[in-house]
């Protein structure tokens, strides 16, 4: 049967009924209300496992509802909405190295799974948050969604197989389309702080010292998780045809940045910071820039409205505002590989990750 959905006033778009993998993570905390801001109904599908991590007020409710293993999702959970997005995931590369097996089990497994639930129960639009992460040790050259691929993570590694396999489920009847995210950064009520951008600036905001881990050479391609929110809807409200089965890099050309020029906008950004080398820093094997020309030729009215020193200058007031210390900075609640240890040790997630009954109180859990 047809669903009829109510037209909202941009454009005489349809207003459709989403359902968004992992909306209580980092992402889904700006993807959801954007989202609901554009007229859409959004609803979520999320484990739970990082309730409680927030700077501030927390991810906006969407309603009650189980927590779900995306592992275990079944077609009765995406029956009756007009797209499904996945940014469900383990989501950086400690986190990967951890257990490289609840890696290929959470983020392969589980995307396929949710894709054929999906499929199955007659969703026709499928966003995949995929990631630049791909391109791993892919050198100077900007690369193109049509380059070869070397991840050199877990991570990497499933997010190019569950690209690989949702592509063989694309059919006339199921469309998915792969959002290679840049490294994001800025502000979410559900903040993280193992990603650079985020991290250098509460460093230098906590110490008053921009520490490097690398010797700052390596190559980063950056984007504001607002813009990843603007891109995801653009793609969400697209005509079929010019997204199908398609991969988008989601960034700006001038936002591929060398991490030492990060350091040196935080020190601007941060009075009387300074910035520090590691005694035995070295290069990282995860460098690369990358040509963002597709999604902006496909979307000419797509306009991806942060550049990186606003961004930093966006998380230095939420800090201040928030009154972010070095407690805050050296907990388990804004790095997600101490998070998950911190479950480990309290017995609430078995080695795959997996949700268990609780065995001791975690806050936030």
């Amino acid at each position: 049967m047809l669903l009829v959905r109510p037209r909202d006033d941009r454009k005489g778009l349809l207003a459709l009924k989403v359902l968004v993998a992992g909306d209580r993570g980092y992402i889904g905390a700006v993807l959801v209300p954007f989202l609901r801001a554009a007229g859409h109904t959004v609803e979520g599908l999320d484990l739970g496992l990082y309730e409680g991590c927030d700077l501030g007020p927390g991810p906006e409710d969407i309603g009650l509802r189980p927590r779900i293993d995306m592992r275990d999702v079944e077609p009765r959970h995406c029956a009756g909405y007009d797209a499904v997005v996945c940014l469900a995931a383990l989501s950086n590369d400690p986190v990967g190295h951890l257990n490289p097996s609840a890696t290929y089990s959470i983020n392969l497994e589980g995307t396929l799974r949710l894709g054929e639930a999906a499929k199955k129960a007659g969703v026709g639009r499928f966003l995949f948050a995929s990631s630049c992460s791909l391109y791993g040790a892919a050198g100077s050259d900007a690369v193109t969604e049509e380059a070869e691929l070397f991840p050199v993570t877990p991570y990497g590694e499933t997010k190019v197989l569950a690209e690989r396999g949702l592509s063989h489920l694309a059919d006339d009847s199921f469309s998915p389309t792969y959002l290679r995210n840049a490294t994001a950064y800025g502000f979410s009520p559900r903040l993280r702080l193992d990603i650079v951008v985020n991290n250098l600036t509460a460093v230098a905001m906590t110490t008053g010292r921009v520490s490097l881990e690398s010797d700052g050479s390596p190559w980063r391609p950056l984007v504001h998780v607002e813009d990843i929110s603007r891109s995801f809807l653009a793609v969400l409200e697209a005509p079929r045809e010019v997204v199908h089965d398609e991969a988008f890099n989601v960034g700006r050309a001038e936002d591929n940045v060398q991490v030492r020029d990060i350091a040196e906008m935080v020190r601007e950004a941060v009075p009387g910071s300074t910035v520090s080398l590691a005694a035995d820093a070295g290069p990282d094997l995860r460098d690369y820039r990358v040509d963002f020309s597709k999604l902006a030729e496909t979307f000419p009215e797509l306009t991806l409205r942060w550049h990186v020193p606003a961004g930093v200058d966006e998380l230095v007031q939420a800090y201040t505002d928030y009154d972010f210390t070095q407690d805050d900075f050296t907990s388990s609640t804004y790095v997600r590989l101490r998070r998950i240890q911190e479950l480990l040790s309290a017995g609430l997630i078995d080695e795959m990750l997996r949700r268990q009954p609780a065995a001791q109180p975690v806050p936030g859990a």
